[in-house]
């Protein structure tokens, strides 16, 4: 469990979901959430871009923070289509998902442009969310801490501290499968991740927050959230429900 001060980051990425109407899951969070939950833990919903800003009014005087799901390395250009750090900052977004394996399969994303793109998230003042993980081809070669502990080595920015950089490990072969790690798998990766932090950047590495996603939802995650070094959740489907976000948010109640 999160533990030596850091305290616990539940993650809520929407993905390609969400009309306007979705709004009112920021609000239903935002009245479900209570005060002293709200006192131990952090909560982050990241939208789709086209929702940012009105999450962000949703969320205005909570301590919901809301966030972007993905960005171009370049302040500004001619790339038709992208999102800039600076643009997401500027819609009052807090934090941006840098390297989900979603963006590392479908659009090709290497560990150096996820490198980039945390610099650039930096750069804005935002908080990156450094997504690592590993297929289950490479689990079952025994590959799973060569892959995440490599994807961590080329991803994290020189200088990275707690304040403006988050690790999540998300095994590809859980995401959205219904199929989770054993609490002892997510252990052994999650202190694997701990050590190359302490050796890429020393004082920092016990604040740096780590959190686990992958099917996560309400029934499994208390028990998820107690693994050692586990510092919270990027949560999927289990986000676009109220209730069921609410549900993982109170594995710390």
């Amino acid at each position: 469990m999160a533990s030596e001060g850091r305290r616990p980051l539940v993650a809520g990425n929407w993905k390609m979901n969400g009309l306007r109407s979705s709004v009112a899951t920021v609000e239903a969070l935002r009245a479900g959430l209570s005060p002293a939950l709200l006192d131990r833990i952090d909560v982050l919903i990241c939208p789709p871009s086209t929702l940012i800003a009105s999450c962000v009014a949703a969320a205005y005087g909570s301590p919901i923070a809301i966030g972007g799901q993905n960005l171009h390395a370049k302040p500004s250009g001619a790339f038709t289509g992208s999102i800039s750090a600076e643009m997401l900052a500027d819609l009052g977004a807090r934090y941006v998902i840098v390297g989900h394996s979603e963006r590392r399969a479908y659009h090709y994303e290497t560990d150096d442009g996820v490198h980039a793109k945390a610099l650039a998230a930096r750069r804005a003042g935002l908080c990156g969310i450094i997504c690592v993980g590993e297929t289950m081809e490479e689990r079952q070669q025994g590959r799973a801490l060569d892959i995440v502990r490599a994807q961590l080595a080329i991803g994290i920015p020189k200088g990275a501290t707690a304040a403006d950089t988050v690790i999540a490990y998300e095994p590809v072969w859980a995401i959205g499968s219904g199929r989770t790690p054993t609490p002892s798998e997510i252990a052994e990766v999650h202190a694997s991740l701990r050590e190359m932090l302490d050796k890429m950047v020393g004082a920092e590495a016990h604040k740096m927050r780590i959190l686990y996603g992958g099917s996560v939802k309400p029934s499994n995650a208390r028990e998820l959230m107690a693994v050692a070094n586990v510092d919270g959740a990027l949560v999927g489907g289990a986000s676009l429900v109220a209730e069921d976000f609410l549900g993982i948010c109170n594995a710390y109640a």
